[in-house]
């Protein structure tokens, strides 16, 4: 993985694979292949071979042999030597296990997790799930689990566990300790989350997972967006690893009336064009989000959006998975998850491997991203107000975070979210050891780590936010039990 995500706990880190499958007939965004037309496989001597060690094995092995186990290895050891990363074998009860991942439907407590200053962070237990259920609160600082002192992130590993098992956790809530006993059980993480902005119109719609019902729901999410009176969208598919292919192209069609999404090829090498006809067109600036970890037919949607001149990026490259999978059901129950097919963007770019470039590249910070594309979107006047677990833009709830850091009687702040705040741009000289921001007005700071103005902490520059604030006096900033809040005029 490219970049190591916000941990979801009990959720399984795959990139899940854009698929859409019937018992008799597996369907790929270009492609039908009929099971029952398929030729049917002769006995050949290659399988005779294979059928006499078989035998011999359950004959002479001095420990014996399961020969369904047998068989299971030499299915994954033919897959093994196709030498792809998204091909697969999975038993019948990988393959539930799997097709649940697909519509984000897990076993565990449904909290997502950050470690943070030495801390296990609640950012936010999940809607409907048994942590929320049990009491548990974004900011929660989780000190133990089943009364082990939690030490860093391999911890959430011991909140894992079997549904209808339950976990001791140990919090803080501020500076008041509190345990709860959580059950173990199913959750569902949520595909799309809308919100708005109503001073600036703005609509912001996060999509997590292309799911068999994610096309109806973004539908339902951007109908409610545009009776608020939207007249701007940020799309966030950060995170978004995939999913459904069809899910993608029926999300396409709102902003997309006649035009092509993608390009497909299989073995013959023919690229077919996979258009929409008769769409809708949004008719209004959309702005998407991306980052290291926007995959698979989440790059479908960006890239379509993208060629078509519908939408701006802002963020890093996505992952670079141009390739489409099917399933193909099994006698015994179980499936064959194969690459079947390629796809290109409508422009016929293949970044497989590569991803997308994005319009405007902001790098290593979430915040900066979203606020870069928010007044991309429209937004002139932006308030932040941020801890190590929460975020709000102008008062309303998002997911994130902004992390500062203490030392003695200074407080440092992320320079990325500040020079977002300022809309500049930001550079690092390691020789010098200086920040430097320069404003589209052409006002230029530098801060440096030896007169420190600034920090270097995991790779990521703080600067301090007085001797900013003496810089560029438009910040307005006041700090409160580990909350900052912040603005720009």
């Amino acid at each position: 993985m490219k970049l190591k995500k916000l941990i979801t706990a009990l959720l399984a880190p795959m990139l899940v694979v854009p698929m859409m499958l019937s018992p008799i007939t597996a369907h790929g965004a270009g492609v039908t292949i009929n099971l029952n037309e398929a030729d049917s496989v002769q006995e050949s001597s290659e399988l005779d071979t294979l059928l006499e060690v078989l035998d011999y094995l359950e004959a002479y092995n001095i420990e014996g042999a399961d020969r369904e186990m047998f068989l299971e290895n030499a299915i994954r050891g033919m897959v093994y030597t196709l030498d792809d990363p998204y091909s697969d074998y999975y038993s019948a009860e990988e393959l539930e296990e799997f097709e649940g991942s697909l519509n984000q439907e897990y076993v565990g407590i449904g909290v997502t997790l950050r470690f943070t200053n030495d801390q296990l962070v609640v950012t936010q237990p999940l809607p409907g799930s048994p942590a929320l259920a049990a009491g548990i609160q974004q900011g929660d600082i989780i000190s133990k689990v089943d009364g082990v002192k939690v030490t860093g992130m391999e911890d959430i590993y011991r909140i894992q566990g079997i549904e209808g098992t339950n976990v001791v956790l140990e919090v803080l809530r501020g500076s008041k300790p509190m345990t709860f006993t959580v059950p173990r059980g199913h959750f569902t993480v949520p595909a799309v989350t809308g919100k708005y902005f109503p001073d600036s119109k703005v609509g912001y719609i996060s999509l997590s997972s292309f799911t068999e019902q994610s096309d109806k729901q973004f539908a339902a999410e951007l109908g409610m967006l545009r009776k608020a009176g939207m007249e701007s969208l940020v799309l966030d598919l950060r995170d978004n690893t995939g999913g459904y292919v069809n899910a993608a192209i029926n999300i396409a069609k709102n902003f997309i009336e006649n035009g092509t999404v993608m390009y497909t090829s299989g073995q013959s090498g023919k690229l077919e064009p996979i258009n929409i006809v008769d769409g809708e067109s949004l008719d209004i600036p959309v702005v998407i989000l991306t980052n290291e970890m926007t995959a698979s037919a989440s790059e479908i949607l960006t890239g379509a959006l993208q060629d078509n001149n519908i939408a701006t990026v802002v963020g890093t490259a996505t992952y670079g998975k141009a390739r489409i999978q099917n399933l193909f059901p099994l006698s015994n129950g179980s499936s064959l998850k194969l690459t079947v097919q390629k796809y290109l963007t409508p422009s016929r770019k293949d970044f497989n491997h590569v991803g997308l470039t994005p319009d405007f590249e902001v790098k290593n910070n979430a915040v900066a991203q979203l606020v870069l594309a928010l007044r991309l979107a429209g937004m002139q006047s932006l308030e932040l107000k941020g801890s190590s677990s929460s975020l709000a833009v102008n008062g309303v709830p998002v997911n994130g975070y902004i992390d500062t850091v203490q030392s003695g009687d200074k407080l440092y702040v992320p320079s990325r979210v500040l020079n977002a705040l300022v809309d500049g741009e930001v550079a690092w000289s390691s020789s010098l050891q200086k920040v430097t921001i320069t404003t589209k007005t052409g006002e230029t700071a530098g801060f440096t780590v030896s007169s420190h103005a600034a920090k270097v902490i995991n790779n990521e520059t703080y600067v301090e936010i007085r001797q900013f604030q003496n810089k560029f006096p438009g910040l307005k900033w006041s700090y409160q039990q580990g909350t900052i809040t912040l603005s720009y005029k």
